[in-house]
């Protein structure tokens, strides 16, 4: 097990440096740079631009030294916690990060949780009554579910939350909780708001799960270990949820690993349907400006976050089955 998870760590560090490198040549890949954008957006409004602000931000981050040297600088201060100035925000990218990662956290974990706590009851439910009307029922909602866009389900939504409970819709806060200190007033007022986006993004992912738990306990109710449990006479929860489900959450727990990126990104259309503080559009926002320190940061992020929970899953998965632990 030891060797296992040693084996599967350095694998992780060495996907992240390849990733970082080719991550960053990507970003740098379009034409020009984001200082020369801003230079000429200063020169639309009027305003020139100091050359000694040019060329103090060029001598920072190497950026009149080639490609290699520019991601050296990058790389070495991202592990120290410096990744770097936003030049469309003219802000640290850290903080920028910080000031959102916490809503989109929020968002992304009651999501997860909503869609969990949904979805494997259902399906439990659906594969052990196939073809009742419960069946039916969750089978339909699970297709509609998957067939409707999430942008349109959030401005249902919205006129729901309008018209028939009174709330103000857009963001995670009422009017005059916007700017106010943190209260207990103004966390019961985001939780009034949360449940929007819990319900719209986590809606498809819900359906998804529902189904594919059904699918895979439909197949494992089949084999024989499963009809040996019964013909020893252990009752039908336990052949179920101790035998059954066990083998076939498998696919599952690798699911849950990769949805571990959407606690930094987001749902971005969602985010921008519903005015939501998160960094799904911060980042759309850094890669459609090539604001290349900001944009890097997130790609980072996002697979870090990603490699990390494929990570958590291989070990989970040794622990659940000892016949992952390859030797």
């Amino acid at each position: 097990m030891v060797g296992y998870f040693i084996r599967r760590f350095l694998y992780m560090l060495t996907t992240l440096v390849f990733i970082s490198i080719l991550g960053f040549v990507i970003i740098n890949l379009p034409p020009g740079s984001y200082l020369e954008v801003y230079q000429m957006q200063r020169q639309i409004q009027g305003t020139s631009t100091a050359e000694a602000e040019l060329e103090a931000i060029k001598r920072r981050y190497g950026l009149d030294k080639p490609i290699y040297v520019q991601y050296w600088k990058w790389a070495t201060g991202f592990v120290r916690g410096d990744f770097g100035r936003s030049f469309q925000y003219n802000r640290e990218v850290k903080d920028l990060i910080w000031e959102r990662l916490g809503f989109t956290a929020l968002i992304s974990i009651s999501t997860l949780l909503f869609t969990w706590a949904v979805a494997i009851p259902i399906g439990i439910y659906s594969a052990t009554n196939q073809y009742k009307l419960g069946d039916n029922i969750a089978t339909i909602i699970g297709m509609a579910g998957l067939s409707i866009p999430n942008f349109m389900l959030a401005l249902t939504l919205m006129v729901i939350a309008q018209r028939f409970f009174g709330q103000s819709v857009g963001g995670l806060f009422s009017r005059e909780y916007v700017d106010a200190p943190w209260s207990l007033a103004k966390v019961m007022d985001m939780l009034s708001h949360l449940w929007v986006p819990v319900v719209v993004v986590g809606t498809a992912g819900t359906a998804g799960l529902m189904r594919m738990m059904r699918g895979n306990l439909l197949d494992i109710l089949n084999m024989q270990y499963v009809q040996a449990a019964r013909a020893r006479g252990l009752p039908e929860y336990k052949v179920i949820l101790k035998h059954a489900v066990r083998n076939a959450i498998h696919p599952l727990i690798m699911l849950l690993g990769m949805s571990l990126p959407s606690i930094i990104s987001g749902s971005l259309v969602v985010s921008i349907v519903l005015s939501l503080p998160t960094t799904g559009p911060l980042y759309f926002n850094a890669l459609r400006q090539q604001d290349m320190y900001l944009a890097g940061t997130f790609l980072m992020f996002l697979s870090i976050m990603l490699v990390l929970g494929n990570f958590l899953a291989d070990i989970l998965l040794a622990i659940i089955d000892p016949r992952i632990r390859y030797e």
